[in-house]
């Protein structure tokens, strides 16, 4: 009879507790945490150039949801700013981003002529 009524009273207690809801603090403070060489991840300060993969990998975020956790604008970067200038160059150096040349009209084939057999 004891035991019963010392379980009634723990299950009322534990019952009544309601948990005090967690309130996130960043690895680094949010304006920290793009540099121009890498930018530091707010779950566990890494400091990276790309912050996409880390987040999907470790945490299974994705960037819309690591900015709506962390109430972060929608324009904040996922790359390291010198890293994406970096891409950037590279990828004009090689002709990405550009709109197709108007292609030249083809000029009129020349007609081949048969070689004559010589008899």
């Amino acid at each position: 009879d004891m035991i019963g009524a010392v379980f009634a009273k723990l299950t009322e207690i534990s019952n009544d507790e309601k948990p005090l809801p967690a309130t996130l603090t960043p690895a680094v403070p949010i304006k920290r945490s793009v540099t121009d060489d890498y930018i530091v991840c707010l779950e566990d300060g890494k400091k990276l150039k790309m912050l996409k993969r880390h987040l999907m990998t470790a945490y299974g975020m994705t960037p819309e949801e690591y900015r709506a956790r962390w109430g972060l604008k929608p324009d904040y970067p996922m790359v390291a700013p010198t890293y994406a200038a970096k891409r950037q160059e590279l990828a004009k150096k090689i002709g990405l981003g550009r709109k197709p040349r108007a292609p030249e009209p083809a000029a009129a084939p020349k007609g081949r002529t048969r070689k004559k057999a010589v008899a």
